[in-house]
């Protein structure tokens, strides 16, 4: 099995969010032991932020750790763990809010759309919208 980055990076669907992570300087810390929980956004969910968020991010590296951070929980979460949660502390600092109300599980406006992708040191829970903490 591969670590969460070598996970993201076999998967080609989160080329966007690599790029970030190698630009913050986090992949180290991702390829450590963890475990760690990932709410990973794809290409597309980067895509739909407004046109030059993602180059002016690349180029202020703390706030590109911000939110990056914010898009991962100590620990090893699955989805049936999740579920029982209406929130959930990031590296980052801030919660994000956990809703699992409707069927499927939402985090903070973000719909997980694929859950429980194992990783040698933690689990990946796909996103489709970039998590940006307050």
């Amino acid at each position: 099995m591969a670590n969460i980055v070598e996970t993201a990076i076999n998967a080609g669907s989160f080329n966007t969010l690599v790029t970030a992570i190698k630009a913050a300087d986090l992949v180290d810390t991702l390829n450590g032991a963890g475990p760690f929980t990932v709410f990973a956004p794809t290409d597309e969910a980067f895509a739909k932020l407004p046109e030059g968020t993602v180059e002016g991010l690349l180029k202020d590296i703390p706030t590109l750790k911000k939110i990056l951070t914010y898009h991962v929980v100590s620990g090893k979460v699955m989805a049936s763990d999740v579920v029982k949660l209406d929130s959930a502390t990031t590296v980052q600092g801030s919660d994000v809010k956990i809703d699992a109300s409707n069927g499927g599980v939402k985090v903070n406006d973000a719909t997980v759309a694929t859950a429980d992708v194992a990783a040698d040191n933690g689990v990946i829970h796909i996103i489709d919208t970039v998590l940006i903490p307050a």
